[in-house]
């Protein structure tokens, strides 16, 4: 197994590509503790369907855009799981389509709050604790979108191209700490944000009807994410750090 005696927190791990992210890691040996900010009951599925497979969970509750919450969830993790080794970034909200004229200014600062300074809040709260280790791993989920600019996209662009810089620098200050820091950066993902994205954008109801339009013909799916992130936590990507990582077929 790849993550086996690894620990990792996962941000918005409740639902979507968190959860798939934290099902994925524990079948590969990883102990999980995911955050959420609402949806308590999805939360304890998550943790259940992890505890089925034989690894420990357990989930907190915090906002990424409260400070306050972000020191407290991780204390939380390194007192239930002993150690914190790796960090994934991935709570976040997509932007509601308007042009930029037409954004509202408090959606341009949520958005850029939960991307931005949610990520920040988590990696420098965590940082002692997977400085301590060998090894430690801190990813950011960002988006293949983000690149491509689109028209009504501007506050998640901005968010994830943010939160984009903000990796990079930190994997190269973490480098003499054994630290690798990487951007996962899906395309279209099967999940609740997909759906309202794709009804937004393309007026289509069931976003399977796309799936034949996406590179190798099939929608990606949160466990795509998570077997990535696995790979890149492995001893078989030791080398690999401050990369951005496209997966969903798109070639850029």
């Amino acid at each position: 197994m790849k993550l086996e005696g690894r620990s990792a927190f996962i941000t918005g791990g409740s639902r979507g590509v968190g959860r798939g992210m934290a099902l994925v890691f524990a079948r590969e040996g990883a102990d999980v503790v995911i955050n959420y900010r609402r949806d308590e009951d999805a939360a304890r599925e998550t943790v259940a369907e992890i505890q089925k497979i034989g690894r420990k969970a357990v989930a907190v509750k915090g906002d990424v855009m409260d400070p306050e919450d972000c020191q407290r969830n991780i204390d939380e993790a390194v007192t239930f799981l002993g150690k914190l080794d790796l960090l994934v970034n991935n709570a976040g909200i997509a932007s509601r389509g308007r042009h930029l004229m037409d954004t509202e200014e408090e959606e341009m600062q949520r958005v850029i709050a939960i991307h931005i300074l949610g990520s920040f809040y988590m990696s420098k709260y965590a940082l002692p604790h997977l400085r301590a280790n060998s090894r430690s791993d801190i990813f950011f989920v960002s988006s293949g979108s983000a690149r491509s600019s689109s028209a009504g996209s501007a506050p998640y662009t901005a968010a994830k191209a943010g939160m984009e810089g903000m990796a990079r620098c930190l994997a190269t200050e973490e480098r003499p700490n054994n630290i690798r820091v990487n951007i996962l950066a899906p395309g279209l993902v099967n999940t609740e944000m997909g759906r309202r994205l794709v009804r937004a954008t393309r007026g289509v109801e069931d976003i399977n009807e796309i799936a034949s339009n996406q590179p190798f013909g099939r929608l990606l799916q949160p466990e795509d994410i998570g077997m990535l992130g696995a790979f890149l936590a492995s001893a078989e990507s030791e080398l690999i750090t401050g990369q951005f990582v496209g997966l969903g077929g798109a070639v850029g």
